[in-house]
């Protein structure tokens, strides 16, 4: 290879493929070096250099300066030694240039091999090195190939994967369709980075209004939570920074325009823009609109809300075949239980009732007993013994009656304080929606708008 050859390769390669200009020169040293030791065994004592001024790798061998020469690979006798450096003595190790063309076909062969492997390496690198810093970007491909349902997506330099799990439902693709997904994931794997893709994902969402809402680009407004059921609905939390401007409406857009950019991507994906709120309660109220609520009751415990909706707003609450409610748990990281007033209302008199048939308990303790939140007997079978002496009316003495009073009812009615909340015929257990009503009444539930913004 001519002098100006291998540098005009190696620049050429290193603008074409990107590859750092040092690891290229590493590579044909490398490559050299292989071939050389192919040739000569691996005693031989070698150096391989790029010299950048003349253009060239150059190998040199070295051997040691002796009197006597026992292996000519690695030794030289000081009459030939002071040919090449007429002060050298006996000890010293001399470097002579070598003829790289001598080296022979197989070790040539061995080179080639060794420089197409580190190559391939080095663009490997460099893709995953280009792809990792951008986890979390959306990216624009061709669909490449469709393989066992996952979709290939040509990225220029290299391809993607969307995994069917991934993929939004009824959406099709076929090839060469231009695609938009979310980087989810770079892999380095053996056989080269591996760069997952999703359509899916709650985060594709935050993205896309990312790029819409210079608000949010700008750190104004931001998503403090997002919950989607891909292709069909979705759920945003929105708050802002600056008491001037509406996270709502900035999300929206002028008539809707900005919020129409992100639906008409996800093929009519219907999406919710809510208010967020630091009370909890507040933003599950926000998260179920439009329905109204009437009361929420919160176990901070189990992290469960009982939310309980006017009877004409049940099915509003909780959506078409419960997916409103369903996204609202999902948004606010909750537990919400949606009852009806009727419901919720039957339930408190059975409850009531239970209090009253105890010895001793009369509408006032019943009362008392239901601003502490203990509305059935097996609640205050729960409680212990400290949180009903603090309750107006009850002494120590009674409290301690009224516990051995209903340890003796829920053991005749085959019930213990294991169990009891798990009890099924209960004259005690709040009603459940009936399956009409979860089922999420009629379909016009979803398209009624109340304090949030719904396209």
């Amino acid at each position: 290879m001519l002098m100006s050859e291998v540098q005009r390769v190696i620049e050429q390669v290193s603008r074409d493929r990107g590859i750092d200009r040092e690891v290229l020169i590493k590579t044909l040293e490398e490559a050299l070096r292989s071939a050389a030791r192919k040739k000569f065994g691996t005693k031989v004592d070698l150096e391989v250099r790029y010299n950048e001024e003349l253009g060239e790798i150059e190998v040199f061998q070295f051997k040691n300066v002796v009197e006597k020469v026992t292996e000519p690979d690695l030794e030289i006798d000081l009459e030939e030694g002071r040919k090449l450096d007429p002060e050298c003595e006996v000890g010293d190790s001399l470097g002579a240039k070598m003829d790289t063309t001598t080296f022979g076909r197989i070790a040539a062969q061995s080179a080639k091999q060794v420089i197409i492997q580190k190559m391939k390496d080095a663009e490997r690198n460099v893709v995953y090195e280009s792809f990792i810093n951008r986890k979390g970007e959306i990216i624009n491909g061709i669909v490449q190939r469709i393989d066992k349902g996952d979709i290939i997506v040509n990225l220029g330099r290299t391809e993607a994967i969307l995994p069917v799990r991934e993929q939004v439902p009824k959406e099709n693709y076929r090839r060469g369709d231009r695609i938009r997904a979310y980087i989810l994931d770079v892999l380095q794997e053996s056989r080269g980075p591996q760069i997952i893709l999703s359509r899916s994902h709650p985060r594709f969402l935050v993205a896309l209004f990312k790029t819409e809402v210079p608000e949010i680009s700008e750190g104004i407004v931001n998503i403090m939570a997002a919950a989607r059921e891909p292709g069909i609905r979705a759920k945003i939390a929105v708050a802002s920074n600056d008491l001037d401007i509406d996270p709502v409406g900035a999300c929206v857009g002028m008539k809707g325009t900005r919020v129409q950019s992100v639906v008409h991507e996800l093929k009519g994906e219907k999406i919710d823009i809510i208010p967020w709120h630091s009370d909890p309660a507040k933003f599950v109220c926000n998260a179920l609109a439009p329905a109204e609520i009437s009361r929420v009751v919160i176990d901070e415990a189990n992290r469960s809300m009982e939310v309980i909706v006017p009877d004409e707003y049940l099915s509003v609450a909780i959506g078409k075949r419960g997916q409103n409610v369903r996204l609202a748990c999902k948004l606010t990281g909750w537990n919400i239980d949606v009852q009806s007033e009727t419901n919720y209302g039957e339930a408190m008199r059975i409850g009531y009732d239970s209090l009253m048939s105890l010895p001793g308990v009369g509408p006032s303790i019943a009362d008392a007993l239901y601003e502490h939140g203990l509305y059935s007997i097996e609640e205050i079978a729960n409680a212990s013994l400290e949180e009903l002496i603090q309750i107006k009316g009850i002494s120590e003495q009674k409290a301690q009656a009224l516990l051995e009073t209903i340890r003796q009812i829920l053991k005749k009615t085959g019930k213990n304080e294991h169990n009891q909340n798990d009890s099924e015929g209960s004259d005690t257990t709040a009603p459940q929606a009936s399956p009409e009503e979860a089922a999420g009444g009629s379909e016009d539930a979803d398209d009624v708008t109340g304090s949030q913004e719904q396209i």
